[in-house]
């Protein structure tokens, strides 16, 4: 009990900030690393498609059939937590986001995705009626879109 005592005592005077002091002044964390990373607010603000991707930085996107949703229901039984996944399969692939069309605000996540890895991804999100759901990937600078209407339900009757 007191060495546990001692380390609660330690960390509540300041001892984890001693600690990553002392990593920063070491060189094993760098100050920006160490910073949380800024977001694209505005991107977050938009309640369109056009508005969302001039936000990002792109232009008009190109329908394709190399973006895929997965494990995505016809039918959500629970808007808090509908299940969303996305795989693309255009080469290169940068970035994937998801916009929901009839939410407050359209777009819900952005994941990027970094070279050489598997451009598949799943996620939960909260829908607040049924909505087309968008999968906006961003490969070689380019914009490419696909999407899936998903039915939001009280108490999972659908239909």
């Amino acid at each position: 009990m007191d060495a546990q005592r001692t380390r609660r005592e330690w960390l509540k005077q300041g001892g984890g900030i001693t600690l990553l002091t002392l990593l920063v002044a070491a060189g094993w964390i760098k100050p920006s690393t160490a910073a949380a990373e800024s977001w694209n607010k505005n991107a977050f603000d938009t309640h369109s498609l056009d508005d969302t991707l001039k936000a990002l930085g792109g232009t008009t996107p190109t329908p394709s059939p190399n973006v895929v949703f997965f494990s995505t229901p016809d039918i959500a039984e629970n808007g808090a937590v509908v299940p969303i996944g996305v795989t693309s399969n255009v080469p290169k692939t940068e970035s994937i986001a998801i916009l929901i069309e009839k939410n407050p605000n359209m777009l819900a996540a952005v994941f990027d995705i970094p070279a050489g890895t598997d451009s598949s991804l799943s996620t939960r999100v909260k829908m607040a009626q049924t909505s087309n759901v968008f999968a906006l990937v961003k490969a070689e600078g380019k914009y490419y879109v696909a999407s899936k209407e998903i039915k939001v339900t009280l108490g999972g009757c659908g239909g």
